[in-house]
C-alpha cells in the first residue's frame, strides 16, 4: 500500500494482566516490556501523560528503551488537567510543565502525536470552542491530533478550523450511543489518527464499571475490515504523511490483538506477533498474524 507512513499500536503497556497474554511467562531478568512491544508495533500511546506530566529524564528514558526500532513513534494523551478538568482556567506553568517531556520526546524525533482527548461531555458550545482553540495555541509547535466523542462537533466548522492549524482528528470507534459521534475517515492535516476503544455498551457509561470493565472487548475480523478500507482511504488522501492506528481495548491483551489484526488487514499480509498473544488468541489472529517463536537452541537442535 503506498501513501502515508502507517503506525500500528496499542494504548499502554503497564497492564498486569499482559503477563503471561503479551509478554512472556517467565520473563527473562530485567525485562523491559517497552522494548518488548517495539518489536512488534511501530506506535505505542503513551497513557501516563494523562494522569501527570512526564519529567525530560523519563521522556529521554522511553526514547532510549525504543531505540531498536527506527520506524517507532509514540503518541501521548495530554494531561487531563487540559481536557477532563475545564472548570478553572490553565496557567502558563502548567503548560510549561506538561510541554517539558513532550518536547524532550519531539527533540528526540520519537513524537509522533499529542492526544488531546476529550469526552462525550465536551459538547459543541461557544465556550468549549474557545477553550479548544486556546489549548491547540497553548501546545503549538508539538504534533497535535484532536478527538471529540460527541457527534455536536460534527460540523465543517471543526474540520477546517483543524485544518487552517494543520491539527489532525482523531477518527474514533466507540460504543454508540445518542449523540456519539460515529465512524469516520476525516484526514486534516499531515498526521492522521485512528483510535478503537471497543464496543462494550453495557460497561462503557456505567458509572460503576472499571478501567478494565469498560475496554473489555474483543472485535472480530468482521468488526475490524470496514476500520481496515478507512485506514486505506486515510493513508491514500494527498495531504497524509503519517497514519497512527491505536487501540484502546486494553483488557487481557486484546488491543495488541486487534492492532495486529487490522495491520495485517491493511498490509494484505500476516504479520509476527509475541508467541502468547497468539496462544491466547488463535481464532482472532489465525492467518493474520504468526507466532515470533524463539529459534532452537544449539543444544537442541544438535543432532543425538
Amino acid at each position: 500500500m503506498r501513501g502515508a507512513v502507517v503506525r500500528f499500536g496499542p494504548a499502554g503497556w503497564t497492564y498486569k494482566d499482559w503477563g503471561g497474554v503479551v509478554y512472556p511467562r517467565h520473563p527473562p531478568r530485567r525485562f523491559d516490556p517497552l522494548e518488548y512491544l517495539s518489536r512488534y508495533f511501530d506506535t505505542l500511546e503513551i497513557n501516563n501523560t494523562f494522569y501527570r506530566p512526564a519529567t525530560e529524564k523519563v521522556a529521554r528514558q522511553w526514547a532510549e528503551r525504543v531505540s531498536g526500532n527506527p520506524r517507532f513513534r509514540f503518541t501521548a494523551k495530554l494531561l487531563r488537567r487540559f481536557t477532563h478538568e475545564r472548570a478553572l482556567a490553565w496557567t502558563r506553568d502548567e503548560v510549561a510543565e506538561a510541554r517539558r517531556g513532550l518536547d524532550a520526546l519531539h527533540r528526540a524525533g520519537r513524537l509522533g502525536a499529542v492526544l488531546v482527548q476529550f469526552p462525550w461531555s465536551f459538547r459543541r458550545t461557544d465556550e468549549n470552542r474557545e477553550w479548544l482553540r486556546d489549548l491547540l495555541s497553548a501546545f503549538d509547535g508539538l504534533p497535535r491530533a484532536v478527538e471529540v466523542r460527541h457527534d455536536s462537533w460534527d460540523v465543517p466548522d471543526l474540520y477546517e478550523g483543524l485544518e487552517a492549524r494543520g491539527v489532525g482528528f482523531v477518527n474514533i470507534d466507540q460504543p454508540a450511543f445518542k449523540h456519539s459521534l460515529r465512524p469516520s475517515a476525516v484526514a486534516t492535516a499531515q498526521i492522521a489518527y485512528v483510535r478503537v476503544h471497543g464496543r462494550n455498551y453495557h460497561d462503557w457509561f456505567r458509572k460503576a464499571a472499571g478501567r478494565d470493565q469498560r475496554y473489555d472487548y474483543l472485535y472480530t475480523a468482521e468488526e475490524l475490515r470496514p476500520w481496515a478500507e478507512r485506514v486505506k482511504a486515510l493513508a491514500s488522501e494527498p495531504g497524509t504523511k503519517e497514519l497512527y492506528v491505536v487501540t484502546n481495548n486494553h483488557f487481557r491483551g486484546k488491543a495488541p490483538a486487534n492492532a495486529l489484526m487490522l495491520q495485517a488487514m491493511v498490509e494484505g499480509h500476516a504479520v509476527k506477533a509475541p508467541p502468547e498473544l497468539c496462544e491466547a488468541y488463535p481464532e482472532a489472529l489465525a492467518g493474520l498474524a504468526w507466532p515470533d517463536l524463539p529459534p532452537p537452541s544449539a543444544e537442541a537442535s544438535a543432532p543425538a
